[in-house]
């Protein structure tokens, strides 16, 4: 199996490491504004589903000068998942 996001032609079901999921920016669909990066993920223990997930903002110049706060998007407002990116609506 390779390591990237792949579509099971059968079930059509897209599967997805966690390292390829932290390694998209996440963009507002409001503003256009880049919010960082993916950093962590909050799944409910229950169900396995995914409750939100938490975006590590950029500081100074290309984010060399440190992290800033996180931020916690629930998982409802994130609207599409791209190959580079991940658009939320907040």
């Amino acid at each position: 199996m390779e390591k990237d996001a792949y579509i099971n032609k059968k079930d059509q079901v897209k599967t997805m490491y966690l390292d390829d999921f932290c390694r998209k920016e996440v963009i507002s669909i409001r503003d256009c504004k880049k919010l960082g990066n993916v950093y962590n993920l909050e799944f409910d223990s229950c169900s396995g589903c995914i409750c939100q997930i938490i975006v590590r903002e950029r500081c100074g110049l290309k984010g060399f000068f440190g992290v800033g706060e996180e931020i916690c998007i629930p998982y409802q407002k994130v609207r599409q998942i791209g190959p580079d990116l991940i658009l939320v609506e907040v």
